[in-house]
């Protein structure tokens, strides 16, 4: 491989000027992997890849915790650094997995699309 790009997605602790003090994620667990796994194919065909890999939590974090990695491997860095925003933007529109924000002042489910 000539070049392989990752993407690491942190859990923050704001959100739309709001503390957010823990991120719960749940998941169509079956449908998720699933779409997943196509996401991947679609990305080595689309990008020529040699490789890739998505990884995404499904849990309740706190600020700092990895929340989603991805990683691409090509021949050349630019189809890595590519596949990897398609990627994870593929990912926010086509996988069943939602993400409900914990403040204190309540909580509330977030759309993936801002």
């Amino acid at each position: 491989m000539g070049g392989i790009a990752t993407f690491l997605g942190c859990a923050r602790d704001f959100s739309e000027g709001r503390e957010v003090s823990k991120i719960s994620f749940e998941a169509y667990g079956s449908m998720a992997l699933s779409e997943m796994k196509q996401l991947r194919i679609d990305a080595i065909e689309k990008f020529k890849l040699l490789d890739a890999r998505i990884v995404h939590r499904i849990a309740t974090v706190t600020a700092g915790d990895n929340i989603v990695f991805i990683a691409a491997g090509a021949e050349h860095r630019a189809p890595a650094l590519e596949a990897c925003r398609y990627m994870i933007d593929e990912l926010k529109e086509r996988v069943p997995i939602w993400k409900k924000e914990i403040t204190p002042v309540g909580d509330a489910w977030v759309s993936p699309h801002p």
